[in-house]
């Protein structure tokens, strides 16, 4: 059980941390490159005896780890600055629900069978982004949606993706080395974009921002890290855990939210969080009763 609460708690944390980079006026990208190779150390040195050249001789997995990489640099950038914007709470359920896109591509590439259960569970996740991403305030409410909503489409397209290098494209290369890797490659494409804006005069470097970033990276990791131990060391099945994990972080985060940074709880956000928290709860148990 200590894995997965320290999972749950790594997981919140991040978007405690991107609600304070605007706070202490961190430059978002900068800190997020510096998180990518933060991240890819802390990868390779708990892991990193398992590499072996063997894994280059069938590298089927390389394409999928640049996909990744594309996907874990965009999405968290975009899911730092919708802390800012929407808050802690919106972010994190926007998030967390797209365990329901991930579910319906499952659904069509595995054949797998769909019951009302699980077609219950999509909808009540479909309706709580909605209420979610539902703003009051007309000044910012197209691009908070927007931020909400391609967190919700791509998160669950990065997790499809994940599952699918898993159960057929990794071989012998560990999902923690996988993950590690892609990380890495993350910053890679971040330094890339960090040195033409350096070299255009659009920003400069700052030792707060690497600082921010190290911090960042720790977090972001072991938030991966302890899930993966807790597949393993629970007992569970995989999609026990990975729905306990999404209902306590959107829990908690949303807690952290309305109480540490006093963000709104409006009635629809309220019934959108119920709704979020429900779909986890029924696609859950869908997933065991496929029968039903």
């Amino acid at each position: 059980m200590i894995p997965l609460i320290l999972s749950i708690f790594s997981s919140s944390i991040i978007f405690v941390i991107f609600k304070l980079f605007a706070r202490f006026k961190i430059d978002t990208f900068q800190a997020i490159v510096f998180n990518y190779f933060t991240a890819f150390g802390l990868g390779f040195a708990l892991y990193g005896d398992q590499w072996s050249p063997v894994h280059l001789e069938n590298p089927t997995w390389i394409p999928y780890a640049i996909v990744c990489s594309i996907l874990f640099i965009s999405l968290f950038f975009i899911m730092a600055k919708s802390s800012q914007i929407n808050g802690v709470a919106s972010t994190s359920i926007a998030v967390k629900m797209s365990m329901a896109v991930s579910l319906i591509m499952m659904i069509f590439w595995y054949n797998e069978s769909v019951n009302l259960l699980k077609v219950l569970g999509i909808i009540l996740a479909f309706v709580g982004v909605y209420l979610i991403t539902a703003k009051s305030e007309k000044s910012t409410q197209n691009t908070a949606k927007w931020m909400l909503v391609l967190l919700f489409l791509g998160s669950g397209g990065l997790d499809f993706i994940i599952n699918l290098v898993q159960n057929g494209a990794l071989n012998t290369l560990s999902p923690a080395l996988f993950s590690a890797i892609g990380f890495g490659l993350a910053g890679l494409i971040g330094v890339l974009v960090l040195i033409f804006q350096i070299s255009t005069k659009k920003t400069k470097l700052s030792g707060k921002n690497i600082l921010a970033g190290i911090i960042l990276g720790i977090p972001n990791y072991f938030s991966i890290y302890f899930l993966i131990v807790s597949y393993k060391s629970t007992g569970w099945p995989d999609s026990t855990v990975l729905a306990i994990t999404n209902v306590s972080v959107v829990l908690l985060s949303a807690l952290i939210g309305f109480v540490l940074f006093k963000e709104k709880s409006t009635a629809k956000k309220l019934i959108g969080l119920f709704s979020a928290v429900l779909a986890i709860l029924i696609l859950l148990f869908a997933h065991q009763n496929t029968e039903l």
